[in-house]
């Protein structure tokens, strides 16, 4: 059973997926993480030994910023611009998407369900 940075990976999948468990950790750079390691992608993470555990927990913390930090820093990011009170920061403030996408039809996800309106006779 491999912990890196406080998260349980599954042990029945292949490395390369397993390292996408971590936030901040997407395909490419599980791949360019274990070539680094020089670390099969294809193996399967209840078969590592501790030693390569241990050498792709160095590798990621040496040169990326994962989990809590990582969502730390976003959501600083995200409070700053809501401080200026940029265009994108507003959005956020409002609770609307951020990125120009159409609201009029759209975005449920983003403004929440509809508001209830009133039938009339």
């Amino acid at each position: 059973m491999a912990r890196i940075a406080g998260i349980t990976l599954p042990s029945q999948k292949r490395i390369e997926i397993g390292l996408t468990y971590l936030y901040g950790i997407g395909r490419s750079k599980a791949t360019k993480i274990l070539e680094e390691a020089k670390i099969d992608k294809d193996k399967k993470v209840k078969d590592l030994t501790e030693d390569e555990v241990n050498s792709i927990r160095q590798i990621i913390e040496k040169s990326e910023k994962i989990e809590g930090d990582l969502r730390k820093d976003v959501t600083m990011n995200i409070k700053r611009l809501m401080d200026i009170s940029s265009y994108k920061g507003m959005r956020h403030k409002r609770r609307l998407p951020v990125r120009g996408q159409r609201t009029k039809t759209n975005a449920r996800t983003r403004k929440g369900p509809r508001g209830q309106t009133i039938k009339k006779k």
